[in-house]
């Protein structure tokens, strides 16, 4: 099979071109502020060269993961959020039809508010934010493309392997619970997550884009691991596998006033996602302490 993972230089995306790569498939990586390796660089705004690139390759298959996906920085510069997060996927829904690959869109949980989950993939959307915003309207452009085979993947916070802690907003709060230099940080203790990692999303990609023509995926989908925790819960985690102190890491469980507006619990109902993989390996998440403590103890022997 023939795949393009846009993106791929992502937390998401390299886990997801690693995955096809490993899984037999002829992969092609776009990145475009990290190009590294045999990625190849590519400015997804830039429709004529994106065209060619992907006449070119002949994909069947596109998991487009590039995005900005920073709920601030989309705050800052919504018009760039709006290109990078509409126009783009809107343009790749149009190369579907033309060129008649399937696309996979990822989307987030963020495009919903938050009050009344969980959410099925026909709940009413309602994003409280910017980024929801233009993700939802990233939705929208793509399943507007008559014609065009495309699927929308919403998906909540990620975590997984990463470059940088700072590359995932859970990966983050390693730093801040291993910060032993007396600082204090308040950690949200409101707002419910149900963190899923990146591995676990790449490998359901892997097999998604695997099942046999018989069974069709819905035009939505949503994929999440089925555990809650605030972000306060997960530095908990963190400091008992790290094995330090927490005092720190104060709980502040009122709803945050300040800063980019979120919502409270943005829980996606998997229901369909199970039916469509069933005998395909399910959904197939792994559960967030067990996963860290192995990363972790991997860290620490390669170290050694």
């Amino acid at each position: 099979m023939r795949v393009i993972v846009t993106g791929a230089s992502g937390v998401l995306g390299s886990a997801v071109y690693a995955a096809f790569k490993s899984a037999g498939h002829t992969v092609l990586g776009l990145a475009y502020s990290h190009p590294r390796d045999e990625l190849k660089q590519l400015d997804l705004t830039d429709a004529t060269a994106t065209e060619r690139v992907f006449s070119e390759f002949k994909p069947e298959w596109v998991i487009h993961c590039a995005a900005e996906r920073r709920p601030d920085v989309a705050e800052k510069d919504p018009e760039g959020a709006r290109r990078l997060n509409v126009s783009v996927p809107e343009n790749l829904a149009k190369l579907s039809k033309a060129l008649k690959f399937k696309l996979v869109y990822i989307s987030t949980d963020y495009v919903f508010d938050g009050t009344s989950p969980p959410y099925t993939p026909s709940s009413p959307t309602n994003p409280l934010n910017l980024y929801g915003q233009t993700k939802r309207d990233g939705e929208l452009a793509v399943l507007g493309v008559s014609g065009s085979q495309s699927i929308v993947l919403r998906v909540p916070v990620l975590y997984g392997p990463a470059p940088k802690n700072s590359d995932s907003a859970v990966n983050i709060l390693l730093d801040v619970v291993a910060d032993q230099s007396g600082k204090k940080y308040k950690m949200d203790h409101y707002a419910t997550r149900y963190p899923t990692n990146v591995l676990d999303i790449a490998d359901f990609l892997v097999r998604l884009a695997s099942l046999p023509p018989t069974r069709v995926p819905p035009p939505i989908l949503h994929y999440s691991a089925g555990e809650p925790f605030t972000k306060y819960e997960m530095c908990l985690v963190f400091a008992r596998l790290l094995g330090v102190p927490h005092a720190h890491v104060v709980a502040d469980a009122e709803p945050p006033t300040d800063g980019t507006p979120r919502p409270r619990d943005c829980q996606l109902y998997t229901h369909e996602t199970e039916d469509l993989m069933e005998g395909y390996g399910g959904l197939g998440w792994t559960p967030f302490e067990e996963w860290w403590a192995e990363y972790l103890q991997g860290q620490k022997n390669s170290k050694q």
